[in-house]
């Protein structure tokens, strides 16, 4: 299975979702670290993303080609993350027929009702642990 990670700015959140990935799943799948800039590649390759690239065209190109998408609500939001989003991007990502696991973190002004909010821990591990082993026994 190809599993796509997408964030940016600082690319921390991606990095805890890869870094937990490879603890439960090791090298069964190929992860594959797409960042909005350089930096956020960066930080997804430390966390032993298998593959990075970074920036819109490369994002445009490679959600087509995965199996699942995994990052936070503002990768679908255009222009969040103070623009590195842009609208390609954002509308590249919501058609991709991969489904998307998207963790409930956004910094722009949008709210998602009835969540309970929950550390950042719990969410990474909600996501790799049983989410995306949903979605891995349905293939």
């Amino acid at each position: 299975m190809r599993i796509c990670v997408i964030d940016g700015q600082g690319g921390g959140i991606g990095a805890a979702l890869i870094k937990r990935l490879k603890e439960v799943y090791r090298e069964e799948h190929e992860v594959i670290a797409l960042g909005t800039n350089a930096v956020a590649t960066a930080q997804m390759m430390k966390a032993r993303a298998n593959r990075g690239a970074s920036g819109e065209n490369a994002i445009v190109r490679t959600v087509t080609r995965v199996d699942v998408i995994l990052g936070c609500l503002s990768i679908v939001l255009a222009n969040s993350m103070m623009g590195e989003v842009t609208p390609k991007m954002a509308e590249a990502i919501a058609a991709a027929a991969a489904p998307k696991i998207l963790l409930p973190l956004t910094q722009e002004k949008v709210e998602i009702v009835g969540l309970t909010p929950e550390p950042l821990p719990h969410l990474v591990e909600k996501i790799v642990s049983h989410k995306l082993r949903e979605i891995m026994n349905n293939v």
